[in-house]
């Protein structure tokens, strides 16, 4: 089995954990998910052949739709309300 996947299921499994935590504990182990996503999405884009890339994109984005969201209202300057 290659890396990219092995490294693309724990990333899996750590989203589903991080999911299942209060609010106040997803910031950062959240952050750090939402940073690693485009390096494993480009790996096994390398690794599989860049319909798969898309398809991880597509998986990501749906999965952090939300802190994408905020992000995007932050960069044009909005203030979005955070959920506690």
């Amino acid at each position: 089995m290659s890396w990219s996947i092995i490294v693309a299921i724990i990333w899996v499994f750590v989203a589903t954990a991080t999911a299942l935590l209060p609010m106040r504990l997803q910031y950062v182990p959240g952050i750090t998910l939402l940073l690693l996503a485009p390096v494993l999405v480009i790996w096994l884009g390398y690794d599989f052949g860049w319909g798969w890339s898309i398809a991880a994109l597509l998986a990501f984005a749906s999965m952090f739709r939300n802190p994408l969201k905020y992000i995007f209202a932050r960069a044009r300057g909005q203030n979005p309300e955070i959920p506690k």
